[in-house]
């Protein structure tokens, strides 16, 4: 790996276009916690960038070509276009311009990695590992594309040798990493504005896989998502060893006795022909049963204690935007989640549905991410949200792309196969439809990528004075 990912202090002095977006701001932060000198610049102030002003960051809001002075390395995510003043200015100066993957694998140089992949349930399953070897003493270096509710944060420095971190397969970045441990919670279509296929897809996952073996390494993957257990299989027919977890009967790790409790999901952990358990979560649903036991799983093949990371994820109060409770109004419970694909939106509703009370219903207020992912996926959303009682789809949240004719979310919502839809592409309208709608023991859920994080705050408050 040091053949050819420079270590992180190889890099000079580095600058972070958009550094206080999640996956900047991290590694920007473990940069400055290892005395490198760092700069940036970012849309607008945020607490983030505040923080990584007093951590000793440089940071300018606004992006222009005169911010980057004093520079050796620029870092770019795959929304930075080429047209943006910075790292125009970057390529005249010929600067070393590098991806944000290959920032964060300069980290890992030297250090047992850990590298979280997956469609989705990505940042959960980072955070739920980072947690539970914190709990069993490893004390590991850490990048989340999220934020642990617990500390308020998304990285850390550790003083251990375990480097945990989620690995974006968005744009194919995550093939950088050559991780000790590599997790893949799913594998199914999706980001095919970057692969075009499924098969491509598929494809990227599997190369990934073999860099895990290159490592002698363990592929921990998700017996019960067809894709990454197709996947792991043909990574063991090379060699490479894989541990499959998951409530499979053909899992190493095998969930028993799954339950929804009182207050999260309940199971047991079959590994080694042990019984670990009874487990007893924070978080609703199967999804975080298997995300939890991959984490267990992760500290298994680290050599650590199997009950000690249970205790951690026993511990684990969750990351933000994912089923984060923002309040209570009226009897009715508000959450909010990142869910932007339709496996993630039937898997959030599915635990929602679990926890609202006996009578209650489930209201959705859903903003999709991304024209081409919705006309993808128009039907298997307009499928996903049908689990909801009451639905909102609010209209498309563009990120990094450009409008598509004819795409907005009226398609995702003409797909819902109920009459109890809405949509409401104005913000404005959404929080008076939804309070006139609800009535105690009901729960409410915004989900998406987007903005939408905006309203469940509103609608609490909307609530609260009601």
């Amino acid at each position: 790996m040091t053949d050819t990912i420079p270590r992180a202090e190889e890099l000079g002095r580095v600058h972070f276009i958009g550094i206080g977006g999640a996956g900047m701001s991290g590694i920007a932060r473990i940069m400055l916690m290892r005395g490198i000198p760092v700069s940036g610049s970012d849309a607008k102030e945020s607490s983030v960038v505040t923080t990584l002003r007093a951590q000793g960051a440089q940071v300018s809001i606004g992006q222009r070509a005169e911010n980057i002075r004093d520079v050796d390395t620029v870092v770019v995510s795959s929304a930075i276009r080429e047209s943006n003043p910075e790292l125009a200015a970057a390529r005249v100066r010929g600067l070393q311009v590098i991806h944000r993957s290959l920032a964060l694998a300069s980290l890992m140089v030297d250090r047992r990695a850990v590298a979280v992949a997956g469609t989705h349930g990505k940042t959960t399953t980072t955070s739920m590992t980072t947690v539970a070897l914190q709990a069993c003493g490893a004390d590991p270096s850490f990048v989340i594309g999220g934020v642990l509710t617990a500390t308020g944060t998304s990285a850390h420095e550790g003083t251990g040798d375990v480097f945990v971190a989620e690995a974006d397969e968005s744009d194919g970045s995550f093939l950088l990493y050559r991780p000790t441990v590599g997790v893949i919670t799913n594998a199914e279509p999706d980001h095919l504005d970057h692969y075009g296929t499924w098969e491509a897809v598929r494809e990227a996952f599997v190369e990934f896989c073999a860099h895990v073996g290159e490592q002698n390494g363990t592929i921990v993957a998700c017996a019960d998502d067809p894709g990454a257990r197709e996947i792991a299989e043909q990574a063991g027919q090379t060699g490479t060893r894989v541990l499959l977890y998951g409530q499979a009967p053909e899992s190493d790790a095998r969930i028993v006795g799954f339950r929804e409790g009182a207050s999260g999901a309940e199971f047991s952990i079959e590994l080694d022909g042990q019984v670990h358990g009874p487990i007893s979560l924070q978080q609703p649903g199967a999804y975080n049963a298997a995300n939890a036991t991959a984490a267990v799983c992760v500290a298994h093949e680290l050599g650590l204690s199997v009950t000690a990371a249970i205790s951690g994820v026993e511990s684990f109060g969750g990351t933000r935007r994912r089923f984060e409770l923002r309040g209570a109004g009226r009897g009715v419970r508000v959450y909010d989640d990142y869910a932007h694909h339709p496996t993630e939106l039937t898997a959030v509703l599915t635990a929602a549905s679990s926890v609202v009370d006996p009578g209650g219903r489930v209201h959705v207020v859903f903003q999709p991410h991304l024209f081409s992912r919705t006309q993808n996926f128009k039907a298997e959303f307009g499928t996903a949200l049908g689990i909801a009682d009451e639905v909102v789809v609010l209209d498309v949240y563009p990120a990094r792309e450009d409008p598509i004719p004819g795409v907005t979310g009226a398609i995702v919502a003409a797909e819902v196969p109920h009459d109890n839809v809405a949509f409401l592409p104005s913000f404005a309208d959404v929080v008076p439809y939804v309070v006139d709608r609800v009535r105690p023991g009901d729960v409410v859920i915004t989900a998406g990528a987007g903005d939408v994080t905006l309203l469940g705050p509103e609608i609490v408050a909307a609530l609260s004075t009601a």
